[in-house]
């Protein structure tokens, strides 16, 4: 079980002393066992002795991430703690895997009696501040635009009640100071000299939210065994603007055989970039020549990445200058894709594909349509057709969910081109096709919170409607090779085209009046719960578990 840091321990004590019974619902038991444990563990013994003492620091660095996210994810102002009463094991864990008490795989609904649902905001903003408050702050006051929009900052209230920004080195001074200091420990142990240049990049940026310089630096590490993403990244906690980054970490270990396999695609991301099923102003933006893909075995997740369903494949930075001048870089996490095929995507084919193409759901397709989904996050458009507005800022709430939406397409689309071509001999375009269409299922169960599940809620009703897929008297679906090609190529054109042109009001739409789970979908996701097969997975994980 987490140690969760100081005051949040006794922040989490006093929620769990709440009544947990709500009549009609699942038992915390059951919410626990939708998630599988999967023991977290890598092949050490390549490693010097400095590399593990490595290893065990950035691991303790993430924990830091842990705590940081806590207070971000549910934060420590006054919520209502319902009635007292005893606090069971089984809710004390279903807290700890959705860091707080709302449900992340059921749409952020509370599991605890007496608590309200969860600020859109999360705990970025005041539990009390609206998003028009904002927007009125932001034209009565224009110049404090770039601090509260920034990706790096709180808003907080001062002694007048008046909205105000603080920067994260401020908010949570105490573990980034911590963080920093241990990053420059491992520093110290870092053989590899582009490793330790970035864990001393890294290190600083988290006592300054300066970012960049560290980013850039870590696009050009290439030779190094062991690695660490850490710090405020990903932006789907926020809800409400989609301005704010949350603190997660990963600890990992390179696997150089599975990523000299990868290589070759680097070189195609360009030709990639030219084919995209769109007009030419939605693909006017030249990829960075420096991204790179490579696989790898995650050893140890913090924070935002480990919250509900956990991250599978990584596409980072999300910085657009960075991303424009050096590219990305794609991490596949192989042990922990091979936990989610072999414990809930197999079973899922099973379940709700037809029999005489079940055999077409492989762990080679399931790992090919996440690698190219994040291929797909470094092509397209990173800024609206102005020129001077990035997507992000543009589609605010609904950026991560059309984002998403639109690498998980590519993906495909990339996949489909690259066999044609005969750049991939591995499986067949059924494989592919067939897997992804199982995907969609498992995906599609994290829910309407997270905008992997709205991506997928997307694509499964503009798969329906034309007719990539169909479904018979005994609830199997059966996937239309031509259909799903064709409807592949429209969805494709269709979410580029939405980031392109940047209006917030018809994406905003268009996500709402697709994002849906219609009532057969639902008797089929039923179906799966019913047959126990899992939604997600939870690890153990930690320097005892990899014998550190």
């Amino acid at each position: 079980m987490r140690i969760v840091p100081g005051a949040l321990a006794l922040f989490i004590t006093s929620v769990l002393i709440g009544s947990f019974a709500i009549a009609d619902e699942p038992t915390m038991e059951q919410r626990v066992n939708q998630y599988a444990t999967v023991k977290l563990t890598s092949d050490l013994s390549h490693l010097s002795d400095n590399q593990k003492k490595m290893v065990s620091l950035l691991i303790d660095a993430a924990e830091i991430m842990d705590g940081i996210f806590w207070q971000q994810a549910w934060g420590t102002d006054d919520l209502p703690m319902g009635e007292k009463g005893p606090a069971g094991e089984a809710t004390r864990r279903f807290v700890e895997i959705n860091y707080g008490p709302w449900d992340r795989l059921g749409d952020n609904k509370p599991f605890i009696e007496g608590i309200g649902e969860k600020p859109e905001g999360a705990a970025f903003y005041p539990t009390d501040m609206t998003a028009e408050e904002f927007e009125k702050h932001l034209e009565e006051n224009p110049d404090d635009a770039k601090s509260f929009k920034s990706l790096y900052t709180v808003i907080r209230r001062d002694d007048d009640k008046k909205l105000t920004a603080v920067p994260y080195s401020k908010a949570y001074e105490g573990s980034s100071l911590q963080a920093s200091a241990l990053l420059m420990k491992a520093a110290e142990l870092a053989e590899d000299e582009g490793f330790k240049n970035y864990l001393i990049a890294r290190s600083k940026a988290l006592i300054t939210d300066d970012y960049q310089p560290s980013d850039m630096l870590w696009m050009d590490m290439k030779e190094n065994m062991v690695d660490i993403v850490i710090g405020p990244i990903e932006n789907y906690e926020d809800k409400l603007f989609g301005y704010k980054a949350a603190h997660e970490g990963y600890v990992l270990i390179k696997d150089m055989e599975w990523s000299k396999k990868l290589a070759k695609y680097v070189g195609m991301l360009p030709d990639l970039q030219k084919g995209l099923p769109v007009d030419e102003k939605y693909k006017s933006e030249k990829p960075g020549s420096n991204s790179d893909l490579n696989a790898y075995d995650v050893v140890y997740y913090a924070g935002d990445c480990n919250a509900g369903s956990k991250t599978i494949a990584i596409n980072l930075p999300n910085d657009e200058e960075v991303q424009l001048e050096k590219g990305t870089r794609r991490l596949q996490l192989k042990n922990a894709m091979r936990a989610k095929f072999d414990k809930i995507m197999d079973p899922i084919s099973s379940a709700l594909i037809v029999p005489e193409q079940q055999k077409h759901v492989t762990f080679d397709a399931f790992f090919g349509n996440t690698m190219f989904h994040e291929v797909a996050h470094g092509l397209g458009i990173k800024y609206t057709l102005d020129g001077e507005t990035s997507v992000r800022d543009s589609l605010r709430n609904v950026a991560s969910a059309v984002e998403e939406g639109k690498a998980d397409i590519l993906g495909l689309y990339m996949i489909t081109q690259l066999m044609d071509k005969g750049e991939i001999s591995e499986g067949t375009l059924e494989d592919y096709y067939v897997t992804f269409m199982a995907g969609i299922f498992r995906s599609v169960r994290f829910g309407a919170s997270s905008s992997h599940g709205k991506a997928n809620m997307i694509r499964f009703n503009f798969f329906k409607e034309m007719g990539a897929f169909s479904r018979n008297e005994k609830g199997l679906y059966s996937v239309d090779m031509k259909k799903m090609g064709e409807a592949m190529t429209a969805l494709s054109a269709k979410l580029l085209t939405l980031q392109g042109n940047g209006d917030y009001d018809v994406t905003s739409k268009f996500v709402a009046d697709n994002a849906f789970v219609g009532p057969t979908l639902q008797s089929d996701l039923d179906r799966l719960g019913a047959a126990g097969i899992p939604v997600d997975v939870v690890f153990e994980q930690g320097a005892e578990v990899l014998g550190l």
